[in-house]
């Protein structure tokens, strides 16, 4: 699998350094209530480049309304559109929580984001925030031109986030749904099994640990039975041909790695155009951290140099 460096990057380990001096405990020590209290507070990212034209707006989705936030750049002609799915395992993060990110993709890959608050587990558990991110899909293609849209629609996502645009390229291609021009799976969840050798040698994380993700997992699923179904862990879909072409990042310090790296593997494998780009010495989430990590910084731009 994919490989590991011998230590964190100098400048990703000092911020890692600030953020474990903040004395919090992990998520899975957390009532979910106060993880969600404690992200808002200390890691609601803000920030990033202006942007011309920023709307909050919502539709009515399956469950009731979705909420979205929409960044659209100066631009003289339509632009691609980016549906962008919030990380967070599926029980926290909010439109604020990834500000910082759709910015920064919106100006980088000159696109608009449409930024999508999802139904929250264990509320709202599987399949909710899987159905809510496939109707914002299918409004975004409905509403393309008002939005200013150029006909290219791509899905992304960070961690969960990535899970849920992995899953609704699954799901479009299954119900013979809109074209997706590409799928941005920024070090996504895809297997409920957490037995990968990444997580092993990660266990205890930085920023991510085995525990977070068992926590999560449990309070995503309804049962066990559901980590088998391939919308709640896309990597158990037995065929992938035709799905959306991809773009996979993992970072070798993340117990996520190992799942998203076989996930591009599988991709390749049943002939789905996929670029992988591994980062050896990063942890999970490292690509919110651009502004203090030179190698987030120049991953972000390759990340936003290959949606289009």
């Amino acid at each position: 699998m994919s490989t590991r460096a011998d230590e964190l990057d100098v400048e990703l380990a000092a911020v890692i350094e600030e953020i474990e001096a903040m004395g919090i405990p992990e998520w899975h020590e957390l009532s979910v209530e106060s993880a969600r209290r404690i992200e808002d507070e200390l890691f609601t990212t803000g920030g990033g480049p202006e942007i011309e034209v920023v709307r909050d707006l919502a539709f009515d989705g399956p469950g009731g309304e979705v909420p979205v936030r929409v960044y659209c750049p100066a631009a003289d002609q339509p632009l691609p559109i980016l549906v962008y799915y919030h990380g967070g395992g599926w029980v926290l993060g909010t439109l604020d929580s990834v500000e910082n990110i759709c910015r920064e993709l919106a100006m980088r890959a000159e696109c608009i984001v449409v930024s999508v608050d999802y139904r929250l587990a264990p509320e709202h558990s599987f399949p909710a925030a899987v159905d809510d991110a496939y109707a914002a899909l299918e409004w975004v293609i409905r509403n393309a031109d008002v939005l200013g849209g150029d006909g290219r629609v791509a899905v992304g996502g960070t961690s969960a986030g990535g899970n849920l645009a992995a899953v609704t390229a699954l799901r479009a291609r299954e119900q013979n749904g809109p074209d997706i021009t590409r799928q941005l799976l920024l070090y996504p969840i895809t297997d409920f099994a957490l037995d990968t050798d990444s997580y092993q040698a990660n266990a205890g994380g930085p920023l991510l640990t085995h525990a977070d993700m068992e926590w999560f997992w449990n309070q995503y699923l309804r049962s066990p039975v559901d980590g088998y179904n391939p919308f709640a862990s896309p990597l158990q879909m037995i065929d992938f041909s035709g799905v959306a072409p991809a773009t996979v990042v993992t970072a070798g310090f993340d117990p996520l790695c190992d799942e998203g790296a076989a996930y591009a593997d599988q991709l390749a494998n049943d002939g789905v155009d996929v670029e992988h780009l591994h980062y050896p010495a990063m942890a999970h989430g490292f690509l919110s951290l651009s502004d203090d990590v030179t190698v987030a910084d120049e991953a972000l731009d390759a990340v936003a140099g290959n949606i289009w």
